[in-house]
This record gives C-alpha cells, sequence and structure tokens, in this order.
C-alpha cells in the first residue's frame, strides 16, 4: 500500500479509526494478489468510442449482449457502458441498488456476467458500469437493518435526524418529483436523508466503514474484469451543515483514495465522476491528476442543439472557449454526448436559451423533465427526424475534444416510445419523462438499418460507421486541442498533428456554405483530412 492512501485517509478522518485503516490495508493487499487481468494501454478512455446501454433493454441478458458483441464490433465500439446492472428492485431503472456484489438475476447473474466481460476483452473492448456510491435502495440489508432500531448495527451507514431541518442548504435535485431530503422512518420515529428518491437513502461516509465497504465492493469487481466505474452521484458524498452538500473536500479526498487505492491494485483501471456540474466544479474531479480520469461533459450538450435551434454555432464556439481556459490534466479526459439514458439537461444554459431550447425541441409538455430543466426524448425526434441534421450532430459531438458516446439506438434513429413511457409511468405510480427514450432496442429497424431496407436508419447507421472509422484509424485526430470557430453558420474545428491537418465543417443553417473553399449543402459535413 502507497503512502499516499494512508495521508488521504487522514484528510478525511484524522488519526482516529488506526483498527479500520489496518482493515483496508489488508483488503488491498489481498485484491492485488488477486487481480490476473489488465489492459495492454492504461490511456483507452482517451481514444475510444462508448456505447452506452441498458443490457435489459438492448440485449435482453448477458447472453443476449455476448451475441451482440458482433454488431458494436461492427460499429466501432471499443468501450462498453453498462448502465446499472446490480440487484435492485428497479424502482429507479436500477440506480437503487439494493445488493453491490451481485448482477440482477434476469440479466442471467454473476455466470453470465463474467462471460461477457472475457467476450469483450476478446474482442478488444473495455467494459464499464454505473455503480451509485452515494446511496443505496431502501431495500438494502443494510437499511433495512438500519431503519429497525437506533441501535442496530447498520444504522451508521445512513444519515439519521429528528427532524428535517438540518442540511436545508442542500438543494432538492429532483424538482417537481421529491420536495424533501428527508423522509420520515416510523420505527426510529425520525427521518433519514436522501439527495435523489425517498428509496434512496443516503450513505454516511463519516463512518470509515462505509467507505471500507465501497473500497470492497468496487475492487471485488474489478478484479473480476471490470474496467471501469462511473461513480454516480459522487458529488454528494460528504455533508456539512452550513452548505450545499456537493463538491466538497472530504468528498474529493474519498474519490482520490478510491483511485489511489485502484492503483494500488492494478493499473488501467478507470474512474468516471458523474458531475452534472457547472465546469469550474467539474474540473475539480480531474483534481491533479490524481482524480477521476474522466468526467461527463454536461454543459456543452445543449450547446449542440442550440447551435441548431439558432442556425449559428457561436454558442458552441463560445461554451468550448470557455472550457479551454479550465486546467485539464494531461491523463483526464471528457465524455462527450448528445444524448443519454437522462434528459437534455438545461441547468447551464441562460433562461433565454432554456425557454427557445423548451420552445424548439418540446414536442410535449408531459416531455418536460425538472419543471422545465431538461427535454426528454430520441434524438431522432429531437431533429425533426432528419438523418441529415442527426449526422450532423454526430459530426460536430466527434469535432470537440473528448470521448464520444452512443446512447443505444440512436445509431439506427430509434424514435420515442410511447408505449414504454406510459407502462413504466403507470407501473411506477408518477410521471418520468425519461421513459421516452428507454424502450426496448428496435431489432427491426436495426437489421433494416444493416441491411439498408430502411433509408433513414441506414444512412444514420452507415454514415456514423463511417465516422467512426476516419476517427479511429487518423491520428491527426487525436492531436494537438482543436482550435474552433463559427464562421457563417458554419462550425469549424482544426487539429494538427505531425504533418498532417484535420478540419472538419458543420453547416448548422438549412442554406448552402462556403468556407475556406469548401462548399457545403444545408445541414452538411466535410471532414478534410490533409498533408500540410
Amino acid at each position: 500500500m502507497t503512502d499516499r492512501i494512508e495521508t488521504l485517509w487522514r484528510e478525511i478522518y484524522g488519526t482516529d479509526y488506526p483498527e479500520r485503516f489496518e482493515e483496508l490495508r489488508v483488503l488491498l493487499d489481498e485484491r492485488s494478489a488477486q487481480v490476473d487481468y489488465a489492459p495492454e494501454e492504461t490511456d483507452w478512455y482517451q481514444t475510444g468510442v462508448v456505447y452506452s446501454m441498458y443490457v435489459d433493454l438492448f440485449a435482453d441478458d448477458f447472453d443476449g449482449l455476448v451475441e451482440r458483441l458482433e454488431y458494436l464490433d461492427e460499429l466501432g465500439v471499443t468501450i462498453v457502458w453498462l448502465l446499472p446492472v446490480l440487484e435492485s428492485p428497479m424502482v429507479d431503472q436500477g440506480f437503487d441498488v439494493s445488493d453491490f456484489t451481485s448482477i440482477r438475476d434476469e440479466l442471467g447473474g454473476n455466470e453470465a456476467f463474467l462471460e461477457f466481460v472475457d467476450a469483450a476483452h476478446d474482442r478488444g473492448i473495455k467494459v464499464v458500469f454505473d455503480v451509485p456510491i452515494n446511496h443505496t435502495s431502501d431495500q438494502h440489508p443494510w437499511f433495512q437493518n438500519a431503519r429497525q432500531s437506533e441501535d442496530a448495527e447498520y444504522r451508521d451507514y445512513y444519515i439519521w435526524n429528528d427532524d428535517t431541518e438540518k442540511y436545508q442548504d442542500a438543494r432538492l435535485l429532483l424538482k417537481g418529483v421529491s420536495d424533501s431530503n428527508w423522509t420520515y422512518n416510523e420505527p426510529t420515529d425520525d427521518y433519514y436523508f436522501h439527495r435523489f428518491y425517498d428509496i434512496q437513502p443516503d450513505l454516511n461516509y463519516r463512518n470509515p466503514d462505509v467507505l471500507i465497504d465501497m473500497l470492497r465492493i468496487l475492487t471485488r469487481w474489478r478484479v473480476a474484469g471490470v474496467d471501469g466505474f462511473r461513480m454516480d452521484a459522487a458529488p454528494f458524498l460528504w455533508k456539512r451543515e452550513g452548505t450545499d452538500c456537493e463538491n466538497l473536500p472530504e468528498t474529493h479526498a474519498i474519490l482520490k483514495l478510491f483511485r489511489a487505492a485502484f492503483e494500488d491494485v492494478a493499473d488501467g483501471t478507470v474512474m468516471i465522476a458523474e458531475a452534472n456540474q457547472e465546469p469550474a466544479d467539474v474540473i475539480d474531479y480531474f483534481g491533479d491528476g490524481d482524480e477521476c480520469h474522466v468526467a461527463y461533459n454536461f454543459p456543452v450538450m445543449p450547446k449542440f442543439f442550440l447551435a441548431l435551434a439558432e442556425n449559428d454555432p457561436t454558442c458552441l464556439t463560445d461554451e468550448l472557449a470557455a472550457l479551454e481556459t479550465l486546467d485539464v490534466p494531461d491523463d483526464a479526459q471528457w465524455f462527450t454526448f448528445l444524448r443519454v439514458h437522462d434528459e437534455l439537461t438545461l441547468e447551464f444554459v441562460s433562461p433565454d436559451e432554456r425557454q427557445l431550447l423548451n420552445d424548439h425541441y418540446l414536442e410535449d409538455e408531459r416531455w418536460s423533465f425538472r419543471d422545465g430543466e431538461g427535454i426528454s426524448g430520441r434524438l431522432y425526434n429531437l431533429l425533426e427526424e432528419d438523418p441529415d441534421r442527426v449526422l450532423l450532430a454526430y459530426s460536430m459531438l466527434f469535432a470537440v475534444e473528448g470521448t464520444p458516446i452512443i446512447y443505444y439506438g440512436d445509431e439506427i434513429g430509434m424514435e420515442n416510445d410511447r408505449g414504454f413511457y406510459e407502462e413504466m409511468n403507470e407501473t411506477l405510480g408518477y410521471g418520468d419523462s425519461r421513459y421516452l427514450h428507454r424502450g426496448p432496442f428496435d431489432e427491426t429497424r436495426k437489421t433494416s438499418a444493416v441491411t439498408g431496407e430502411d433509408d433513414d436508419a441506414h444512412a444514420i447507421w452507415s454514415g456514423l460507421r463511417e465516422m467512426i472509422d476516419v476517427r479511429t484509424n487518423n491520428p491527426v485526430l487525436f492531436g494537438q486541442t482543436p482550435t474552433y470557430s463559427a464562421e457563417n453558420g458554419v462550425f469549424v474545428s482544426t487539429r494538427v498533428h505531425d504533418d498532417r491537418t484535420a478540419t472538419i465543417y458543420n453547416n448548422v443553417t438549412p442554406e448552402p456554405r462556403t468556407v475556406d473553399g469548401v462548399e457545403l449543402d444545408g445541414y452538411e459535413y466535410v471532414w478534410d483530412l490533409s498533408d500540410r
């Protein structure tokens, strides 16, 4: 074990709990001896292409996913991001975990999962999955024990108070869905704290047993071959009265300790910060190259849509220019995306921009999320079922700094699934518009896309596949940080590497444009890779 782990432990817990620290030391030594897999390259997250999916909705189970690996390989995917797969009552699509050590039975359980990991690695595909490190399900044995008595064994794994007055500066994350961060617990006549749904009680990291158990869980999965972990709800780990309970120093120290522990156990393990925060706060999750390897670039996502709505890419170049002022460590990387399992977030745009985006993209008021701060929907529907605009959006995504994410089904132009949306909302008993774009994978459309029987689906599939192939096989597209410009309605990105230059032109207007002698039709993109 490195001295750094002990230093970080003391930043969090001081000199208390020496016996707990010894327990951690023994755990990491044991895990290090158990590891027998490591990726050939440790920077795989910087040059890959990510495919994000719910296993059950994409392939039914892990046996089905093994069969789908050929499809993903053909598309050019190098990283599979598995949305929640751990045991769960599935009230929040699996983000409410009831057993961190078990893959859900309906997905095939642990054995089928491990067979999938081996099959993915055989194709050179890395495997990442979600771990909600901030909270559990209220059905987790820890919480079931804790809520029964003030003297319960796991009582201090959670946060309790006699009333709801504590942590009043912690904002409500689910506006319109949850009106308090506290929920009453009848057996002990008090309240437990939660930043998300009331069925997701927050863990208490002031108790070192929580940290050790979470590391026990994470390193167990690393030994099993998982390449990386999306640290869901990372900003909320530590709570302190008088603060908003977000991005606190102890939270960063915990994540740094996690990274140091992973490095002690096995090289090449990647931590991804799920921090839907302002850029200046997100950048802190990289630390000095000693915290998370990856963060999601939430603020740039709505700018792609705003550029298309305004037929002007200036908003995008302005956002990218602001990001360039941030000090990103060399080994850190942004994950960039057009759509994911959550809403098109509008938290990081101005009120006028938010109104414009809602006016332009919100087809049905029921599909608003968080009281106007998000819009649900499939990429194909949001972009008016126009394959040219879908491919243009992907071209812009590939033109910016970062590793691109493809959300399952978007590569074939899958549409909003109103039936699934209505079914899930009836099952849950409350409205969650995100289920609109979480429906089962459209196998018929996929077949039509690959064979060319569906013009729109095939155009998107083949165009995206070509982009991925060009990106994968041209080092210039991983060259120095791009320079960006907005020229007469065209978003231009230029990279230089050795003796080559790559310039990507994206016309976000419906009218023809000419830039640098390159002629573009409306909503057309051109990738120019040339020798200097």
